[in-house]
């Protein structure tokens, strides 16, 4: 069997709303990690088979084709093709099933998988309230769509809070969460477990007026001084809910991408792998809960590899919001303790297009360093779909 292999992986520090990245075109966000990868393991670039970009808000600055913009940014040579993929919030791990499916076909032996978003620049939802207000129309105006899921508007927000009363998360136990997410992100900034995996670069930024050099190491929405109390105290999104500001996924600039190889082109180039692909598997499930899809993605994935959730060392489940990765951790028996231990996008932001491959890189990482075998990554996808990966770290 042919074996898709992570090579190296990378990720910018996320940059918060309107801050240090916000200004940055998001074709060059997407360069610089296509660029670190190639500073890093000094492959040919023109070995580079394709590029595969996730990008959730495909308009404006985005559009076009991510991917080939980025390229074209990036010092790969003109004959590397690229394209651009929307699973929603899970795209740039889409990209990475993708890639590692045309490796594991044999078709294709060097593939640079990621994503980037600029979410400053392109919020979320920005290609549907710019078609409405032109009059095109909204996506859920399907006569067939609205017969089927009659007065649904498909809301994360409201189905962040289904998740929590579905399967009995508390206030508390978002709160706490949410607080700890931040500890967590501070506790391996501190140890530095984040350092084989960001990309640290230079940014120009006009401060009281002064053009200044800043340099950016650093996810600037992590806040080091975060307490329980001042988490507590934050009004939930929507009256009598549950669901905060503070137990809610930050909004974020920011790109990944990971370098994923088969075993002749890494053999050739001299590189050895951090982690292969063990498993994939993607599921639809109740588009009205909008968020629920990542516990059936993990059924269906434990089920094809005959493993148990106990024989998982790390899990990354995305906090787009807390009650997503809490859901999970109680429908599927998963101990808390391996669950985002070095925090998660409450803390670190989630730059939607390129969070999939951000968390791979973060797993990974990880993975290698506690010397696990096996790390689950799954997130939640707009209208109920997810992805689930297993990767084996190569020790």
């Amino acid at each position: 069997m042919t074996y898709a292999y992570i090579v190296d992986a990378v990720r910018t520090p996320g940059g918060r709303r309107n801050g240090r990245l916000s200004k940055m075109h998001p074709a060059d966000l997407g360069a610089k990690v296509i660029d670190a990868l190639l500073d890093r393991t000094k492959i040919d670039p023109a070995s580079v088979d394709d590029v595969i970009y996730g990008c959730v808000s495909q308009i404006g600055p985005q559009t076009f084709n991510i991917a080939r913009t980025s390229i074209l940014a990036s010092r790969l040579p003109e004959s590397v093709p690229g394209v651009s993929i929307d699973r929603q919030c899970g795209s740039s791990q889409q990209s990475v099933h993708f890639a590692a499916q045309a490796i594991m076909s044999g078709t294709q032996d060097v593939i640079i998988a990621g994503g980037v978003e600029v979410m400053s620049q392109v919020p979320i939802l920005s290609a549907k309230d710019v078609a409405e207000k032109a009059g095109m129309g909204n996506p859920f105006d399907s006569v067939q769509i609205r017969a089927r899921y009659p007065g649904c508007e498909f809301s994360q927000f409201e189905g962040a809070e289904r998740m929590a009363k579905k399967y009995g998360v508390t206030r508390e136990e978002l709160d706490h969460f949410a607080w700890q997410s931040h500890m967590k992100g501070k506790a391996a900034y501190e140890a530095g477990r984040f350092e084989e995996e960001l990309v640290k670069f230079d940014v120009e930024l006009e401060l009281e007026g002064v053009k200044k050099i800043v340099r950016h190491e650093m996810d600037e929405g992590l806040r080091f001084n975060a307490t329980l109390e001042a988490t507590a105290a934050l009004q939930p999104l929507v009256p009598g809910g549950v669901i905060t500001a503070g137990t809610a996924s930050q909004i974020c600039d920011g790109s990944a991408a990971v370098l994923m190889m088969s075993e002749r082109a890494m053999k050739a180039a001299g590189l050895k792998p951090i982690a292969r692909i063990h498993a994939m598997s993607v599921v639809g499930s109740d588009p009205t809960m909008v968020l629920e899809g990542p516990i059936p993605a993990t059924q269906k994935i434990l089920k094809q590899t005959g493993l148990k959730i106990e024989d998982i060392d790390l899990y990354e489940v995305n906090e787009a919001f807390g009650s997503v990765p809490l859901a999970w951790a109680k429908a599927i028996g998963a101990d808390i303790n391996k669950l985002n231990v070095n925090g998660g996008a409450q803390a670190l932001g989630h730059p939607l297009g390129a969070t999939g491959a951000k968390l791979i890189g973060t797993l990974a990482y990880e993975l290698r360093r506690r010397k696990g075998k096996y790390g689950l990554l799954t997130i939640c996808e707009g209208l109920g779909t997810a992805n689930a990966t297993i990767i084996e770290s190569c020790l």
